[in-house]
């Protein structure tokens, strides 16, 4: 029965809903504690989230006893504006940028004014009233936050400079309270434009793609919104044009420069013959593309990347969970620092009230913790900006330090260190054939094999401007190889057991054999007229920039490099040497690469693990952290890894790694400024050598320090 009560609990049916809100004048923890603290009585609130970069909450309730409105109404009541973040009405933030500016100009200009008369000697009343009118056009935004702070019993940096400016008035320093409220006003503007400027970096991402797409419908060509666009459209791309979609290329052949996605510097060629694939926000080359549309605007591999940088940059780091940690004690001691200075020297040593009151004024100054608690997020929104710039998605600030403590990279091999499908990597001439026309031979014997071997031979004849045209009498030697009448001459393809039973083999040959087996290459022979005329080396390439990528690896601070591969011992031994890595393990199950990376994790600490893709998940979830390579338009492939390079370059592997140090770097630098200068100035404050202004010249200065600081990340290449 009880239970049965209990399930009729509950008469009305919740309505779970989530909305994002932008909110206009959230620039630091404080306003977002005084959010929370307003949001949280409401009824059918179920959860906020705040994203201060950003200016973003992200709020869960129950649809049926709450809604955006009320919501909105209630973030007003706080002194800050709320929307909808797909409603955010045009030219509010401009017009709101605009009115502040010039409020903070009037109050300089009275400011200055005061200043100047008090100088010439000028009635005292004329003075001060300049005085208080640099007071109210400087203070506004400031006395409407503090009180607002006030109502949720809670004392921000609003509060605390609002007290300090009215002790000053309250003493007769006029002059003091003017440019106190002058500095704050025009450093929290200074502050609010520098955030900006951080949260720019994200939204450059989302104006990569055009609004508007060529279609072809009905046989004609339209000018279309991109979100009116269907799967399966065919849009039209002129050169020089950006890509609005992602989609197949139909028709058409050109260069498209990737780089707004992948970070390539050279343009990539896209052919109809390959069904190439295309990407939101790449720019089309000389030639013109007709392209199959394959994902709407909100599925494209631009869209993924931008949310996933969004959802990065919101998520804390442990540095900054740390800060935040210590901001929530450092306030409330410094305020009964300030309230002991205050009263403690007058009441027990019969010290003047007033001196010492205005110590305890500058003590409250400099209790805000604005510059610790975003000397993190700046420096972490920068470093994340300035990677998905050059086609490299970091999943989030943990995931960026952790990087910066890697000394052992583990590597897959196929298709991560090589290029993961045959290709011929070295062409052997014997009895004066020229490599040329060996090539050309087995091209026209293989060009009608399906063997992956055949199908390298005839690539790279292709790739080298050869003609192959096809043999006659053509035979199929299953298991060894093939032969055909090619120029009017019969011609003998296959393995080194097809050449032993024709008798083709002597010791020079099988010398050369021995050395391309030991290479990790398997050997293709090839004769003519009934005599060996060459050998084909054919093997996984490796890439170009291997030994470039490990050799600045290394130079990035990285101690041990190891590769991991299911093949063969011969070839991983080869392609180890070739690289220069320090060791191999081979023919290894997904399975046995796992062990290996904990093996590696207890031997060397934190390990990354490189892989291109799926295929590697154990072993990259193994790992410290996890870099999958080439995943551009690979969607498992993104959402699993730690770290994704978009495209297939082993070059930008250092670039993570210098960019991780560099941020760790940046972030205790910013951590050192802002410690330092509030700890001299609580020093300088209780001895009575720092003034209110000077105060906040350290607060404001520090924020915008740490900032500036911060931002450096985005030149990062």
């Amino acid at each position: 029965m009880r239970a049965g009560r209990a399930r009729q609990a509950c008469p009305v049916c919740e309505v779970h809903a989530e909305s994002v809100f932008k909110i206009e004048g959230m620039d630091c923890h404080d306003e977002v504690a005084i959010l929370e603290r307003r949001l949280k009585p409401l009824p059918g609130l179920e959860g906020v989230s705040a994203d201060v970069l950003g200016q973003r909450l992200r709020i869960t309730y129950d649809a049926a006893r709450l809604d955006a409105s009320a919501i909105t109404d209630a973030v007003a009541q706080t002194g800050m504006r709320a929307w909808l973040e797909h409603e955010e009405p045009v030219g509010l933030a401009a017009a709101a940028t605009a009115r502040r500016q010039l409020l903070v100009i009037i109050s300089g200009l009275t400011l200055a004014a005061g200043l100047t008369l008090r100088w010439f000697g000028l009635p005292a009343p004329l003075v001060i009233a300049l005085f208080g009118l640099s007071v109210a056009s400087g203070g506004i935004y400031t006395a409407r936050r503090a009180f607002s702070a006030a109502r949720g019993f809670s004392l921000d940096i609003n509060a605390l400079m609002l007290i300090a400016v009215v002790g000053a008035m309250a003493i007769g320093e006029w002059d003091e309270a003017a440019t106190v409220i002058f500095l704050f006003a025009l450093a929290q503007f200074l502050e609010s434009r520098s955030m900006e400027r951080a949260r720019h970096a994200i939204r450059a991402l989302m104006e990569l793609a055009p609004s508007e797409a060529l279609v072809r419908r009905h046989g004609e060509e339209q000018r279309v919104k991109v979100d009116e666009v269907a799967v399966g459209e065919t849009m039209v791309i002129r050169p020089g044009e950006k890509i609005p979609l992602d989609g197949v290329v139909i028709a058409g052949d050109s260069a498209v420069n990737q780089a707004p996605i992948t970070g390539e510097s050279v343009p990539v060629a896209k052919q109809a013959g390959r069904r190439d694939e295309v990407f939101a926000g790449t720019i089309n080359g000389r030639g013109a593309l007709e392209v199959s549309v394959t994902r709407l605007r909100r599925d494209t591999t631009m869209a993924r990347i931008i949310n996933l940088v969004e959802v990065a940059q919101a998520q804390r780091a442990p540095s900054q969970t740390f800060v935040e940690r210590f901001a929530r004690y450092y306030t409330p001691a410094v305020i009964v620092l300030a309230a002991a200075v205050a009263i403690g020297p007058p009441v027990f040593a019969g010290q003047p009230f007033a001196s010492w009151f205005y110590r305890a004024l500058v003590l409250l100054v400099i209790s805000c913790p604005c510059a610790l608690v975003i000397s993190t997020p700046v420096s972490i929104v920068s470093a994340l900006a300035a990677a998905a710039r050059q086609g490299v998605l970091i999943k989030g600030g943990v995931h960026l330090e952790r990087t910066a403590r890697v000394r052992c990279v583990a590597f897959d091999k196929t298709g991560t260190l090589t290029i993961g499908r045959p290709e011929v990597v070295e062409i052997v001439s014997v009895n004066g054939a020229s490599p040329s026309e060996i090539l050309r031979i087995a091209a026209a014997l293989e060009s009608r094999s399906e063997h992956p071997i055949g199908e390298a031979i005839v690539r790279r004849a292709v790739a080298d401007g050869l003609a192959a045209a096809a043999g006659d009498r053509f035979q199929a030697l299953p298991g060894r190889g093939a032969e055909a009448r090619v120029d009017g001459e019969m011609a003998l393809i296959g393995n080194h057991r097809l050449f032993e039973e024709r008798h083709l083999c002597t010791p020079a040959i099988d010398a050369e054999l021995d050395r391309l087996a030991a290479s990790g290459c398997t050997a293709v022979l090839l004769a003519r007229r009934h005599e060996t005329i060459g050998v084909l080396g054919v093997g996984d390439a490796i890439r170009q920039a291997g030994r470039d990528a490990i050799d600045r690896l290394r130079q990035e601070g990285v101690e041990r490099v190891v590769m991991l591969t299911g093949d063969n011992v011969i070839a991983a031994r080869a392609i180890s040497h070739a690289l220069g890595i320090d060791e191999f393990r081979a023919e290894l199950l997904p399975e046995d690469k796992v062990a290996a990376v904990q093996e590696l994790k207890r031997r060397h600490g934190t390990v990354a693990m490189v892989g291109d893709g799926v295929n590697d998940a154990p072993a990259l979830a193994a790992a410290d952290v996890g870099i999958a390579m080439g995943v551009a338009g690979t969607d498992a492939a993104l959402e699993t890894a730690d770290v994704a390079l978009m495209a297939d370059d082993l070059l930008k592997l250092p670039f993570v790694f210098r960019l991780s140090r560099q941020t760790v770097r940046n972030i205790k630098v910013n951590l050192a400024v802002a410690i330092g200068l509030k700890a001299t100035f609580l020093v300088l404050g209780v001895a009575g050598l720092a003034t209110l202004w000077m105060a906040v010249v350290a607060d404001m200065g520090a924020s915008l320090l740490v900032i500036g600081n911060g931002l450096r990340l985005l030149r990062t290449d």
